[in-house]
């Protein structure tokens, strides 16, 4: 099967690239556009750590042929940050010290957004749902959970005094 044009909306921009039936979506946001914040870890999408938002779902990237998206909506971790200010997600995680060695951060941070896109008000139970496909080895998730109801928190506008009493 011969190569093909992919569009793609990633981060907010239109983006084109040439693919081969056999490229994942980790390999183009990886090699083809520079974006290093989808890990790849497993490459069978047990660990999460590829986890980007496809169409405003989270997906891991590694199982993606890119092909098979022409036309989708991508956004990463890269897309969150405005210049330098770091998305509500990404501000609660560095101000709940929700990262350790930083490698499952990326893919946590994008499946929390897609959890609090769609609800406002997530429980600790929806939290631990949105993130289980998500595979940590140095924080033991509590920092995590903290900083995602933290995160909900400041999009509701309420203040944070909770959120690190929870860690």
């Amino acid at each position: 099967m011969p190569s093909r044009i992919v569009t793609l909306k990633l981060n907010g921009t239109e983006r084109e690239l040439i693919a081969r039936p056999s490229t994942t979506l980790l390999s183009a946001l990886r090699e083809t556009f520079g974006l290093m914040g989808a890990k790849r870890g497993c490459a069978q999408g047990g660990c999460g750590s590829c986890t980007v938002l496809l169409d405003g779902r989270p997906v891991v990237s590694c199982l993606i042929p890119v092909v098979t998206i022409d036309g989708s909506t991508v956004e990463t971790i890269e897309g969150l940050a405005d210049g330098d200010r770091l998305g509500d997600v990404q501000q609660a995680f560095v101000d709940l010290f929700a990262t350790q060695c930083g490698f499952c951060t990326p893919g946590m941070i994008m499946s929390a957004t897609a959890l609090l896109n769609r609800k406002q008000n997530p429980t600790r139970q929806d939290v631990t749902e949105a993130i289980c496909g998500n595979v940590c080895r140095c924080t033991g998730y509590e920092p995590i959970i903290a900083a995602v109801l933290a995160a909900a928190e400041r999009r509701r506008g309420t203040p944070l005094a909770n959120a690190e009493a929870e860690v």
